[in-house]
């Protein structure tokens, strides 16, 4: 995605963030946008294990219920 961009162009960037945002504000913006990464993946990987105890339920739940194949045709209940 960003494989043309080169260190000039990063440079440039940095220097425009510096004078927008002044140097006490960079490190804070950094901070920030850390730990919105970090709830990110922690989100994720919570809605995985989510999903992936549905899906260890359903396969349970699969196999705990009886199939109906013998008791519908009127043979002795064993």
């Amino acid at each position: 995605m960003f494989s043309n961009i080169g260190s000039g162009e990063i440079l440039i960037v940095v220097l425009v963030l510096f004078f927008l945002f002044g140097g006490k504000k960079l490190p804070e913006l950094a901070r920030g946008l850390g730990e919105s990464g970090k709830e990110l993946k922690k989100a994720k990987k919570e809605i995985e294990n989510a999903l992936s105890d549905i899906n260890t339920e359903e396969k349970d739940q699969k196999k705990i219920t009886p199939s109906r194949e013998g008791s519908e045709e009127g043979g002795e209940p064993t």
